[in-house]
């Protein structure tokens, strides 16, 4: 007989908790992502300057950061978002390393962005289970 692993149930607090620590980032990179199209300050404009980007390339950002959440928010897909957003923080840990800026917020977002996915996804606790 094939050894399969079992989903852990699902707590209504885990499954809310785990919604909450999914929402909050995910507002935080929405609004990221909607401001990369507004119209460029001159404050906007040396800021991505400081860090390499230039002002062109802020609607392909911002259109990958929104649908990277987009993906995430929804559960059939919210696995496959996760890896996005980990990677595009990646990016964002990278560019803010090059040029010395702090990335303390860069880093903890997709933490808790998994911690999040992983109290409300019992088949995601089953692939990654901590263990006493």
């Amino acid at each position: 007989m094939e050894n399969v692993a079992v989903a852990p149930a699902n707590s209504r607090a885990m499954f809310w908790i785990g919604w909450v620590l999914s929402v909050v980032p995910s507002l935080l990179l929405l609004f990221s992502g909607a401001m990369k199209f507004m119209p460029a300050t001159p404050e906007m404009e040396q800021g991505m300057q400081h860090v390499g980007w230039t002002m062109d390339k802020m609607p392909t950002i911002g259109f990958l950061e929104i649908a990277s959440v987009v993906l995430y928010l929804i559960p059939q897909t919210a696995v496959l978002g996760a890896i996005l957003l980990t990677g595009y923080m990646g990016g964002a840990i990278a560019t803010h390393l090059r040029v010395g800026d702090p990335f303390i917020i860069q880093t903890i977002i997709p933490i808790v962005l998994w911690l999040g996915l992983w109290l409300r996804e019992p088949r995601l606790r089953a692939l990654m289970p901590i263990r006493s």
